[in-house]
């Protein structure tokens, strides 16, 4: 888990740094949101196919992990508060060919079934995918990958208080906090402005 984490913050790190950097560097604050497609060239088409679907794995994946402590705390708290209610509580086995016994729960597929679709209404709503994308990635980067994990190893290796490592280690946590709010004004930014030129249902074409 280690290794796997530290291999996964490196690579996403060097990737967002290197776009960060050279994209400004060269263009300024006339940097596309999407360097494959921001500059109105959509070829070679195997290539923007293949990153679209690098996206929809990414965002998928994603989107299972931060959405599963939302179903969950949801269902414990309908299941506390309505114990008796067959339709929320009750699992229903069913025999899978090759699988199994799976147990289906027909409020855990109403909730989260809805849940998925008002989500996906609202992303079409409002298309600011970069904007948005900015701004969760902003909000999520220092708690969960900066703060906690430094507190964690700070109690779990019992570092001296102002020693030079926890000095450093709170440097570091500092940091990227700063960071973090700098990305997640600049968002806030982003999306004011696409909301002047705002349309229900449409996709605003990044300059």
């Amino acid at each position: 888990m280690k290794r796997a984490s530290g291999v996964g913050v490196t690579t996403t790190t060097l990737f967002y740094v290197l776009c960060g950097i050279v994209g400004y560097a060269a263009f300024g604050n006339d940097a596309p949101g999407n360097f494959l497609t921001g500059f109105g060239f959509y070829e070679p088409f195997w290539l923007i196919d293949f990153a679209n679907v690098c996206i929809a794995v990414h965002l998928i994946g994603a989107y299972q992990v931060f959405a599963q402590p939302l179903f969950g705390f949801v269902e414990r708290l309908c299941a506390g508060h309505y114990p008796d209610n067959k339709f929320i509580t009750r699992e229903h086995a069913m025999d899978v060919p090759f699988c199994g016994v799976y147990y289906l729960n027909f409020f855990r597929l109403v909730w989260r079934t809805a849940y998925v679709i008002v989500t996906a209404v609202l992303a079409m709503i409002f298309p600011f995918f970069n904007d948005f994308l900015g701004l969760i990635g902003a909000g999520s980067f220092w708690p969960l990958t900066v703060y906690f994990p430094i507190e964690m190893h700070i109690a779990q290796a019992k570092i001296p208080k102002y020693s030079f490592r926890w000095v450093c280690l709170k440097i570091l946590s500092w940091v990227c906090l700063i960071i973090s709010l700098i990305a997640a004004a600049g968002s806030v930014e982003g999306l004011i402005q696409s909301l002047k030129t705002y349309k229900p249902f449409q996709t605003r074409n990044e300059e």
